[in-house]
Protein backbone atom coordinates (compact mmCIF):
# COMPACT_ATOMS: atom_id res chain seq x y z
CA UNK A 1 0.00 0.00 0.00
CA UNK A 2 1.75 3.35 -1.18
CA UNK A 3 1.26 6.39 1.07
CA UNK A 4 3.12 9.01 1.69
CA UNK A 5 4.50 9.46 4.99
CA UNK A 6 5.07 12.16 7.64
CA UNK A 7 8.45 10.73 8.91
CA UNK A 8 9.83 10.70 5.00
CA UNK A 9 8.67 14.45 4.62
CA UNK A 10 9.99 15.55 8.25
CA UNK A 11 13.51 13.53 7.48
CA UNK A 12 13.60 15.96 3.89
CA UNK A 13 12.96 18.79 5.95
CA UNK A 14 9.64 19.22 4.00
CA UNK A 15 7.71 19.97 7.02
CA UNK A 16 9.63 22.76 8.92
CA UNK A 17 7.55 26.24 9.62
CA UNK A 18 4.71 24.42 7.50
CA UNK A 19 1.01 24.22 9.36
CA UNK A 20 0.52 20.27 9.86
CA UNK A 21 -2.77 19.31 10.94
CA UNK A 22 -2.91 16.03 12.72
CA UNK A 23 -6.03 13.35 13.19
CA UNK A 24 -5.29 11.27 16.33
CA UNK A 25 -7.59 8.96 17.90
CA UNK A 26 -7.69 10.15 21.39
CA UNK A 27 -10.74 8.73 22.05
CA UNK A 28 -10.01 7.77 26.09
CA UNK A 29 -12.34 5.56 28.74
CA UNK A 30 -13.36 8.34 30.72
CA UNK A 31 -15.02 7.92 34.14
CA UNK A 32 -18.25 9.99 35.74
CA UNK A 33 -16.67 12.34 36.92
CA UNK A 34 -14.64 12.87 33.70
CA UNK A 35 -10.67 11.85 34.64
CA UNK A 36 -9.01 9.77 32.16
CA UNK A 37 -9.48 6.10 32.97
CA UNK A 38 -6.70 4.24 30.52
CA UNK A 39 -4.37 6.29 28.11
CA UNK A 40 -2.91 4.32 25.80
CA UNK A 41 -4.40 5.85 22.66
CA UNK A 42 -2.84 9.30 24.03
CA UNK A 43 0.79 7.95 24.43
CA UNK A 44 0.86 6.15 21.18
CA UNK A 45 0.02 9.71 19.53
CA UNK A 46 2.82 11.59 21.31
CA UNK A 47 5.44 10.25 18.31
CA UNK A 48 3.74 11.94 15.60
CA UNK A 49 3.16 14.70 17.96
CA UNK A 50 6.58 15.27 18.76
CA UNK A 51 7.90 14.57 15.29
CA UNK A 52 6.11 17.63 13.71
CA UNK A 53 7.69 19.88 16.85
CA UNK A 54 11.11 18.79 16.52
CA UNK A 55 10.44 19.33 12.71
CA UNK A 56 9.44 22.94 13.36
CA UNK A 57 6.33 22.82 12.15
CA UNK A 58 3.26 24.72 13.58
CA UNK A 59 0.93 21.44 15.03
CA UNK A 60 -2.67 21.54 15.34
CA UNK A 61 -4.44 18.01 16.76
CA UNK A 62 -7.66 17.09 16.89
CA UNK A 63 -9.83 13.95 17.56
CA UNK A 64 -13.34 13.05 18.66
CA UNK A 65 -14.21 12.03 21.99
CA UNK A 66 -17.42 9.92 22.84
CA UNK A 67 -20.32 10.30 21.13
CA UNK A 68 -21.27 14.25 21.40
CA UNK A 69 -24.30 15.71 19.03
CA UNK A 70 -23.21 17.62 16.22
CA UNK A 71 -23.00 21.52 16.62
CA UNK A 72 -24.28 21.22 20.09
CA UNK A 73 -21.12 21.40 22.29
CA UNK A 74 -21.41 20.12 26.22
CA UNK A 75 -18.58 20.22 28.84
CA UNK A 76 -18.52 16.47 28.92
CA UNK A 77 -17.33 16.44 25.12
CA UNK A 78 -14.57 18.63 25.89
CA UNK A 79 -10.91 17.50 25.00
CA UNK A 80 -9.34 19.47 28.00
CA UNK A 81 -8.70 16.36 29.64
CA UNK A 82 -7.16 15.11 26.90
CA UNK A 83 -5.13 17.99 26.89
CA UNK A 84 -3.39 17.87 30.23
CA UNK A 85 -2.68 14.66 29.82
CA UNK A 86 -1.14 15.46 26.91
CA UNK A 87 0.69 18.43 28.32
CA UNK A 88 1.84 16.18 31.08
CA UNK A 89 3.91 13.65 28.88
CA UNK A 90 4.83 16.29 26.58
CA UNK A 91 6.45 18.39 28.76
CA UNK A 92 4.55 21.94 28.21
CA UNK A 93 1.06 23.67 28.20
CA UNK A 94 -1.33 22.47 25.75
CA UNK A 95 -3.76 25.66 24.74
CA UNK A 96 -7.65 24.09 23.89
CA UNK A 97 -9.31 25.71 20.50
CA UNK A 98 -12.87 25.81 20.44
CA UNK A 99 -14.75 26.81 17.15
CA UNK A 100 -11.46 26.08 14.99
CA UNK A 101 -13.13 25.32 11.93
CA UNK A 102 -12.68 29.06 10.29
CA UNK A 103 -9.39 29.35 11.46
CA UNK A 104 -6.87 28.93 13.82
CA UNK A 105 -3.66 31.44 14.97
CA UNK A 106 -0.48 28.81 15.69
CA UNK A 107 3.03 29.59 14.81
CA UNK A 108 5.86 27.64 14.26
CA UNK A 109 7.17 25.74 17.12
CA UNK A 110 3.44 25.77 18.51
CA UNK A 111 1.20 23.27 19.23
CA UNK A 112 -2.75 23.66 19.78
CA UNK A 113 -5.29 20.73 21.04
CA UNK A 114 -8.18 21.66 18.34
CA UNK A 115 -11.68 20.62 20.40
CA UNK A 116 -13.64 17.70 19.89
CA UNK A 117 -14.31 17.53 15.43
CA UNK A 118 -17.44 15.77 16.42
CA UNK A 119 -18.78 18.39 17.25
CA UNK A 120 -18.83 20.05 13.66
CA UNK A 121 -21.94 20.00 11.37
CA UNK A 122 -21.01 17.41 8.82
CA UNK A 123 -18.17 15.66 10.14
CA UNK A 124 -20.01 12.29 10.30
CA UNK A 125 -21.09 12.97 7.10
CA UNK A 126 -18.11 14.14 5.43
CA UNK A 127 -19.86 17.63 4.53
CA UNK A 128 -17.75 19.03 1.38
CA UNK A 129 -17.84 22.00 2.68
CA UNK A 130 -16.45 21.66 6.22
CA UNK A 131 -13.79 19.55 4.59
CA UNK A 132 -12.42 22.20 2.30
CA UNK A 133 -12.50 24.64 5.64
CA UNK A 134 -10.29 22.41 7.89
CA UNK A 135 -7.96 21.32 4.34
CA UNK A 136 -7.75 25.28 4.19
CA UNK A 137 -6.01 25.39 7.62
CA UNK A 138 -3.05 23.39 6.78
CA UNK A 139 -0.30 22.71 4.51
CA UNK A 140 0.25 18.94 5.18
CA UNK A 141 -2.61 16.95 6.95
CA UNK A 142 -1.37 13.70 8.77
CA UNK A 143 -3.50 11.14 9.25
CA UNK A 144 -2.70 8.62 12.66
CA UNK A 145 -6.02 7.48 13.35
CA UNK A 146 -5.80 4.07 12.28
CA UNK A 147 -9.27 3.49 15.13
CA UNK A 148 -11.22 5.59 12.63
CA UNK A 149 -9.66 4.84 9.70
CA UNK A 150 -13.04 3.10 8.45
CA UNK A 151 -14.85 5.53 9.06
CA UNK A 152 -14.91 8.37 5.82
CA UNK A 153 -15.68 11.48 7.99
CA UNK A 154 -14.64 15.27 7.53
CA UNK A 155 -11.34 14.61 9.62
CA UNK A 156 -10.26 11.23 8.12
CA UNK A 157 -11.66 11.47 4.58
CA UNK A 158 -12.80 14.88 3.83
CA UNK A 159 -9.74 16.81 4.47
CA UNK A 160 -7.50 14.39 2.92
CA UNK A 161 -9.05 14.71 -0.34
CA UNK A 162 -8.32 18.86 -0.57
CA UNK A 163 -5.38 19.49 1.93
CA UNK A 164 -2.25 20.38 -0.45
CA UNK A 165 -0.37 17.28 1.11
CA UNK A 166 -2.20 14.45 2.56
CA UNK A 167 -0.28 11.71 4.47
CA UNK A 168 -0.11 8.79 7.17
CA UNK A 169 1.60 9.24 10.74
CA UNK A 170 3.68 7.25 12.04
CA UNK A 171 0.83 4.74 13.98
CA UNK A 172 -0.80 4.69 10.87
CA UNK A 173 1.91 3.25 9.03
CA UNK A 174 3.04 0.89 11.21
CA UNK A 175 -0.36 -0.45 10.82
CA UNK A 176 -0.26 -0.04 7.30
CA UNK A 177 2.65 -2.81 7.32
CA UNK A 178 2.11 -4.89 9.72
CA UNK A 179 -1.36 -5.72 8.38
CA UNK A 180 0.40 -6.07 4.32
CA UNK A 181 2.93 -8.19 6.53
CA UNK A 182 0.35 -10.11 7.94
CA UNK A 183 -2.37 -10.68 5.69
CA UNK A 184 -0.87 -9.48 1.69
CA UNK A 185 2.83 -11.38 2.26
CA UNK A 186 2.16 -13.57 4.88
CA UNK A 187 5.31 -16.23 5.91
CA UNK A 188 3.49 -19.50 5.76
CA UNK A 189 1.66 -21.21 7.74
CA UNK A 190 -0.66 -18.19 8.16
CA UNK A 191 -3.03 -18.94 11.26
CA UNK A 192 -5.49 -16.96 12.47
CA UNK A 193 -7.76 -16.97 15.77
CA UNK A 194 -11.00 -16.08 15.40
CA UNK A 195 -13.31 -15.97 18.66
CA UNK A 196 -16.51 -14.20 19.94
CA UNK A 197 -19.65 -14.86 21.44
CA UNK A 198 -21.47 -14.45 17.54
CA UNK A 199 -20.51 -16.08 14.09
CA UNK A 200 -23.14 -14.23 12.91
CA UNK A 201 -21.14 -10.74 13.90
CA UNK A 202 -17.69 -12.27 12.14
CA UNK A 203 -19.05 -14.40 9.39
CA UNK A 204 -17.50 -11.99 6.62
CA UNK A 205 -14.47 -12.43 8.67
CA UNK A 206 -14.62 -15.84 8.65
CA UNK A 207 -15.43 -16.09 5.04
CA UNK A 208 -12.83 -14.29 3.86
CA UNK A 209 -9.60 -15.57 6.16
CA UNK A 210 -10.89 -19.30 4.49
CA UNK A 211 -9.80 -18.23 1.38
CA UNK A 212 -6.20 -17.18 2.66
CA UNK A 213 -5.51 -18.88 5.65
CA UNK A 214 -3.55 -22.20 6.47
CA UNK A 215 -5.58 -22.54 9.80
CA UNK A 216 -8.48 -21.11 11.16
CA UNK A 217 -8.98 -21.93 15.08
CA UNK A 218 -12.51 -20.73 16.12
CA UNK A 219 -13.56 -19.89 19.98
CA UNK A 220 -16.26 -19.14 22.07
CA UNK A 221 -19.56 -18.91 20.97
CA UNK A 222 -18.27 -19.44 17.52
CA UNK A 223 -16.84 -22.74 18.46
CA UNK A 224 -19.88 -23.98 19.48
CA UNK A 225 -21.47 -23.24 16.39
CA UNK A 226 -18.31 -25.11 14.35
CA UNK A 227 -19.02 -27.83 17.01
CA UNK A 228 -22.89 -28.05 16.11
CA UNK A 229 -21.57 -27.99 12.30
CA UNK A 230 -19.32 -30.91 12.54
CA UNK A 231 -22.00 -32.99 14.22
CA UNK A 232 -21.34 -32.59 18.51
CA UNK A 233 -24.21 -31.13 21.04
CA UNK A 234 -23.31 -28.45 23.00
CA UNK A 235 -26.02 -28.23 25.61
CA UNK A 236 -27.55 -25.28 26.52
CA UNK A 237 -24.13 -23.08 25.20
CA UNK A 238 -24.16 -19.62 23.90
CA UNK A 239 -24.52 -20.97 19.83
CA UNK A 240 -26.54 -19.94 16.27
CA UNK A 241 -28.15 -22.61 14.95
CA UNK A 242 -29.45 -20.64 12.15
CA UNK A 243 -25.77 -20.28 11.09
CA UNK A 244 -24.84 -23.98 10.98
CA UNK A 245 -24.62 -23.93 7.58
CA UNK A 246 -22.27 -21.05 6.82
CA UNK A 247 -20.09 -22.61 9.25
CA UNK A 248 -20.13 -25.83 7.19
CA UNK A 249 -19.43 -23.56 4.29
CA UNK A 250 -16.18 -22.71 5.83
CA UNK A 251 -15.10 -25.69 6.91
CA UNK A 252 -15.52 -27.34 3.01
CA UNK A 253 -13.89 -24.14 1.98
CA UNK A 254 -10.77 -24.39 4.11
CA UNK A 255 -10.88 -28.40 3.29
CA UNK A 256 -10.91 -27.56 -0.31
CA UNK A 257 -7.65 -25.94 0.23
CA UNK A 258 -6.13 -28.34 1.93
CA UNK A 259 -6.49 -26.30 5.55
CA UNK A 260 -8.14 -27.01 8.38
CA UNK A 261 -10.48 -25.54 11.10
CA UNK A 262 -9.67 -27.42 14.26
CA UNK A 263 -12.86 -28.94 15.94
CA UNK A 264 -12.48 -28.60 19.78
CA UNK A 265 -11.73 -32.62 20.89
CA UNK A 266 -12.45 -31.65 24.95
CA UNK A 267 -14.02 -28.64 26.57
CA UNK A 268 -14.92 -26.98 30.23
CA UNK A 269 -18.35 -26.72 31.02
CA UNK A 270 -20.53 -25.26 33.77
CA UNK A 271 -24.14 -25.65 34.70
CA UNK A 272 -24.36 -22.02 34.86
CA UNK A 273 -22.55 -18.65 34.19
CA UNK A 274 -20.84 -17.80 36.60
CA UNK A 275 -17.84 -16.63 37.63
CA UNK A 276 -18.16 -19.40 41.04
CA UNK A 277 -19.33 -22.22 38.80
CA UNK A 278 -17.95 -25.40 39.18
CA UNK A 279 -15.53 -26.34 35.96
CA UNK A 280 -15.53 -29.66 34.39
CA UNK A 281 -13.41 -30.88 31.67
CA UNK A 282 -14.97 -33.54 29.27
CA UNK A 283 -14.18 -34.98 25.54
CA UNK A 284 -16.78 -32.84 23.07
CA UNK A 285 -18.77 -36.15 22.54
CA UNK A 286 -19.86 -35.89 26.19
CA UNK A 287 -21.93 -32.34 26.47
CA UNK A 288 -24.80 -32.86 28.26
CA UNK A 289 -28.55 -30.87 27.87
CA UNK A 290 -27.79 -28.96 30.70
CA UNK A 291 -23.75 -28.22 30.18
CA UNK A 292 -22.50 -25.07 28.77
CA UNK A 293 -19.01 -24.39 27.11
CA UNK A 294 -17.60 -22.10 28.55
CA UNK A 295 -13.43 -23.11 27.01
CA UNK A 296 -11.67 -25.37 25.24
CA UNK A 297 -10.27 -28.25 27.04
CA UNK A 298 -6.79 -28.70 27.96
CA UNK A 299 -6.52 -31.27 25.21
CA UNK A 300 -7.52 -29.26 22.62
CA UNK A 301 -5.40 -26.13 24.14
CA UNK A 302 -2.28 -27.83 23.92
CA UNK A 303 -2.82 -28.85 20.15
CA UNK A 304 -4.07 -25.70 19.21
CA UNK A 305 -0.72 -24.87 20.98
CA UNK A 306 1.80 -26.99 19.24
CA UNK A 307 0.55 -25.47 16.47
CA UNK A 308 0.75 -22.02 16.81
CA UNK A 309 3.73 -22.85 17.52
CA UNK A 310 5.25 -24.06 14.37
CA UNK A 311 3.41 -21.13 12.54
CA UNK A 312 4.76 -18.45 9.93
CA UNK A 313 1.76 -15.77 10.45
CA UNK A 314 -0.45 -15.64 13.29
CA UNK A 315 -3.73 -13.25 13.29
CA UNK A 316 -5.47 -13.05 16.50
CA UNK A 317 -8.86 -12.03 17.21
CA UNK A 318 -10.39 -12.94 20.50
CA UNK A 319 -10.19 -14.86 23.81
CA UNK A 320 -11.33 -18.96 23.08
CA UNK A 321 -13.23 -18.83 26.58
CA UNK A 322 -14.65 -16.60 29.31
CA UNK A 323 -11.09 -15.74 30.34
CA UNK A 324 -12.44 -13.10 33.10
CA UNK A 325 -12.98 -15.92 34.96
CA UNK A 326 -10.30 -17.85 36.00
CA UNK A 327 -11.76 -21.57 36.32
CA UNK A 328 -12.19 -21.01 32.54
CA UNK A 329 -9.50 -18.86 31.25
CA UNK A 330 -7.05 -21.84 31.07
CA UNK A 331 -7.67 -22.00 26.68
CA UNK A 332 -7.15 -18.38 25.62
CA UNK A 333 -3.90 -18.46 28.60
CA UNK A 334 -2.08 -21.61 26.73
CA UNK A 335 -3.04 -19.37 23.13
CA UNK A 336 -1.63 -16.45 24.59
CA UNK A 337 1.71 -17.64 25.67
CA UNK A 338 1.82 -20.01 22.93
CA UNK A 339 1.98 -17.00 20.34
CA UNK A 340 4.09 -15.48 22.92
CA UNK A 341 6.39 -18.40 22.39
CA UNK A 342 6.11 -18.56 18.75
CA UNK A 343 8.98 -17.40 15.96
CA UNK A 344 5.85 -16.06 14.09
CA UNK A 345 4.99 -12.86 13.46
CA UNK A 346 1.91 -12.19 15.17
CA UNK A 347 -0.79 -9.44 14.90
CA UNK A 348 -3.28 -9.28 17.33
CA UNK A 349 -6.43 -6.46 17.83
CA UNK A 350 -10.09 -6.08 18.94
CA UNK A 351 -11.11 -4.50 22.63
CA UNK A 352 -10.97 -8.15 24.27
CA UNK A 353 -8.25 -9.47 22.99
CA UNK A 354 -6.13 -6.96 24.08
CA UNK A 355 -7.51 -7.56 27.36
CA UNK A 356 -6.01 -10.87 27.43
CA UNK A 357 -2.68 -9.93 26.30
CA UNK A 358 -2.35 -7.10 28.97
CA UNK A 359 -3.89 -10.38 31.71
CA UNK A 360 -1.49 -12.47 30.57
CA UNK A 361 1.54 -10.09 30.46
CA UNK A 362 2.43 -10.98 26.64
CA UNK A 363 2.63 -7.42 25.22
CA UNK A 364 6.30 -7.29 24.44
CA UNK A 365 5.99 -10.63 22.52
CA UNK A 366 3.55 -9.70 20.23
CA UNK A 367 4.46 -8.52 16.67
CA UNK A 368 2.01 -5.91 16.71
CA UNK A 369 -0.93 -4.70 18.74
CA UNK A 370 -3.57 -2.85 16.62
CA UNK A 371 -5.09 0.36 17.99
CA UNK A 372 -8.25 0.23 16.00
CA UNK A 373 -11.29 -2.36 16.78
CA UNK A 374 -13.17 -1.79 14.22
CA UNK A 375 -10.97 -0.99 11.86
CA UNK A 376 -9.06 -3.82 12.41
CA UNK A 377 -11.90 -6.63 12.19
CA UNK A 378 -12.92 -4.67 8.45
CA UNK A 379 -9.06 -5.32 7.38
CA UNK A 380 -9.72 -9.20 8.13
CA UNK A 381 -12.91 -9.00 6.28
CA UNK A 382 -10.88 -7.85 3.17
CA UNK A 383 -12.87 -4.26 3.09
CA UNK A 384 -10.49 -1.44 1.82
CA UNK A 385 -10.90 1.66 4.99
CA UNK A 386 -11.89 5.12 3.32
CA UNK A 387 -8.98 6.68 5.41
CA UNK A 388 -6.53 4.25 3.94
CA UNK A 389 -7.98 4.89 0.34
CA UNK A 390 -7.73 8.66 0.48
CA UNK A 391 -4.06 8.74 1.03
CA UNK A 392 -3.13 6.07 -1.49
CA UNK A 393 -4.98 7.94 -3.75
CA UNK A 394 -2.98 11.07 -2.91
CA UNK A 395 0.22 9.55 -3.21
CA UNK A 396 -0.70 8.75 -6.43
CA UNK A 397 -1.19 11.98 -7.69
Amino acid sequence: MNVIRFSDLCAQGKAGGQRVFIRADLNVPQDAAGAITEDTRIRASVPCIQMALDAGAAVMVTSHLGRPTEGEFKPADSLAPVARRLGELLGREVPVIANWVDGVAVQPGQLVLLENCRVNKGEKKNNEELAKKMAALCDIFVNDAFGTAHRAEGTTYGIAQFAPIACAGPLLAAEIDAITKALAHPKRPLVAIVAGSKVSTKLTILKSLSANVDQLIVGGGIANTFMLAAGLKIGKSLAEADLVNEAKAVIEAMKARGADVPIPTDVVTAKTFSADAKAEVKAATEVQDDDLILDIGPETAKKLAQQLKLAGTIVWNGPVGVFEFDAFENGTKVIAQAIAESDAFSIAGGGDTLAAIAKYGIEKDVGYISTGGGAFLEVLEGKTLPALEILTKRAAG
